[in-house]
């Protein structure tokens, strides 16, 4: 029995020893697995870290290639318009060229038809040196100037009293045309200050002006009708038809810039007709008329902005000499 005991505690003791030692195996097995598994994600970690950095790396490369192409093309484009800028002022520089040679050949032109016309007026005055009138036709010539001029004067006070350049200036008013007010009244005042020049000449010497002893040279046709006049009085006609292109040429520029219908005869100046007229050499209506055909085609290139009937000169308009000749028709006498 007592060796049964003993037995049966060794026994114990045996299997107690081998459970000690089974814990600390145990306990060091679990702490190296826990070290193993704590050190796999730290290997694992490393391998996604490198491919960010590779795409870090990745896109600053084609930030940088990309912000190169913009610089590249804004590079360009500046080049571009430099280019650009560089040819619109060679084509503005050739423009201004153009425009100065055609100015001096215009001129030229200009000079040359202006000494041409000299030479032909003193040809003319030196033929009629020995073609004198009679005595008795200057004597009705100088009565037929002096009935004219005061006629005139009559109509001038007739029409100034019937309040017309009031009545025309509230129309324009009324319907806006601003442009064509301001080119009426332009007239209006000009007009005056030929007609205070005129009032100074009229104490005219007749016995020293050349038209009362030219003979005629000129034959023209008017209304079915024919007529002759001499240098002077032609002169007069000349100067109506070019004063009528240059008024009809403004006129039909303010009556454009007001976006106006185009119509000719319902101007002021159209209907008057008298700017640059004297009452000297020639009759009231050969003035008008000869006036209202330069007007009329004066009217028509100012309004549609170009040089058809005539020509731009210093200041002013002028018409061709070839539709001058037109229109006047003068046939030489001699």
């Amino acid at each position: 029995m007592k060796r049964f005991v003993v037995l049966s505690t060794v026994a114990l003791f045996v299997l107690l020893g081998a459970a000690a030692l089974a814990y600390p195996q145990q306990d060091q097995q679990d702490e190296g697995q826990n070290k193993s598994e704590k050190d796999k994600p730290a290997k694992q970690d490393h391998k996604p870290q490198q491919a960010n950095r590779q795409q870090d790396a990745n896109r600053q490369q084609e930030a940088q290639q990309q912000k190169g192409q913009h610089d590249r093309n804004m590079q360009q484009q500046v080049q571009q318009q430099q280019q650009q800028d560089r040819n619109q002022q060679q084509q503005r520089a050739n423009e201004r060229q153009q425009q100065d040679q055609n100015r001096q050949q215009q001129q030229n032109q200009q000079r040359q038809q202006k000494q041409d016309r000299h030479e032909a007026q003193q040809q003319d005055q030196d033929r009629q040196q020995g073609e004198r009138l009679s005595e008795h036709r200057q004597q009705q010539m100088v009565a037929e100037q002096q009935r004219r001029s005061a006629q005139f004067r009559e109509e001038q006070n007739q029409e100034r009293e019937r309040g017309l350049e009031q009545q025309r200036t509230q129309q324009l008013q009324q319907q806006r045309r601003t442009a064509q007010y301001r080119f009426q009244e332009d007239y209006l005042q000009r007009e005056r200050q030929e007609q205070l020049r005129f009032q100074n000449e009229r104490n005219r010497d007749y016995d020293r002006d050349p038209y009362y002893s030219s003979a005629p040279i000129y034959r023209y046709q008017r209304a079915g009708n024919y007529y002759e006049i001499n240098q002077y009085g032609a002169d007069v006609l000349r100067q109506a038809v070019n004063y009528g292109y240059s008024e009809g040429f403004g006129t039909g520029q303010a009556d454009r810039e007001d976006r106006w219908h185009a119509d000719y005869q319902d101007s002021y100046a159209y209907q008057d007709a008298n700017y640059g007229y004297n009452g000297y050499y020639v009759d009231r209506d050969d003035y008008n008329y000869y006036f209202r055909e330069g007007f009329r085609r004066g009217y028509e290139d100012g309004y549609n902005s170009r040089y058809q009937y005539g020509r731009a000169s210093g200041n002013t308009n002028v018409i061709l000499d070839i539709q001058l000749s037109n229109i006047l028709g003068f046939v030489s006498l001699r």
